[in-house]
């Protein structure tokens, strides 16, 4: 699954600190997400959408594999 964890946390000069203290996850957690090697649970995809104030699917980017073509 695609993010734009790292695009919006820059733009919205946040740290990966930041996260890492309100959110209770690793630091290495967060770099693998934004770097797409992991893909977060849904209670934290959640949670870092809310904290930054975005839709999750505006964070998240997910392939409709059952879209009619």
């Amino acid at each position: 699954m695609e993010n734009k964890l790292a695009q919006i946390r820059k733009e919205k000069k946040i740290g990966q600190g930041y996260l890492v203290d309100r959110l209770g996850v690793s630091r290495q957690t967060i770099s693998s997400i934004e770097n797409g090697r992991c893909t977060p649970s849904l209670e934290l995809a959640l949670d870092l959408a809310n904290l930054l104030g975005l839709p999750l699917e505006e964070l998240f980017i997910h392939e409709n594999r059952f879209s009619q073509s």
